[in-house]
């Protein structure tokens, strides 16, 4: 019987996406502002997203990033190396969109 490969991910998607949307929004409360979301990939560019999603799972997630409506990245867990927080500035017209 085959196995799936499964990309580094030690636990469910679900949870860590879950987890990280927890830890934006405690973010956010704390500083009185909206969170800019930075990730970056290791090998690979980094890009401020607008969501994360659990899906496609199995050891995958969705990053959308900033000022392309068009384009999602599905990618690795672990090609996460990074996510940073941030407040957002006055000005800047990135934010997070936690999920309902």
């Amino acid at each position: 019987m085959s196995e799936v490969w499964n990309p580094g991910a030690a636990g469910p998607v679900d949870d860590l996406v879950n987890r990280i949307h927890l830890r934006i929004e405690a973010f956010a409360e704390k500083n009185g502002k909206q969170a800019v979301v930075e990730v970056e990939l290791r090998d690979g560019p980094s890009t401020v997203v607008r969501s994360i999603t659990a899906e496609p799972g199995s050891g995958f997630l969705t990053l959308s990033p900033h000022g392309d409506d068009d384009e999602e990245w599905i990618v690795p867990v672990a090609a996460v190396h990074r996510i940073t927080l941030r407040a957002a500035e006055e000005r800047e017209p990135f934010g997070f969109s936690l999920p309902d």
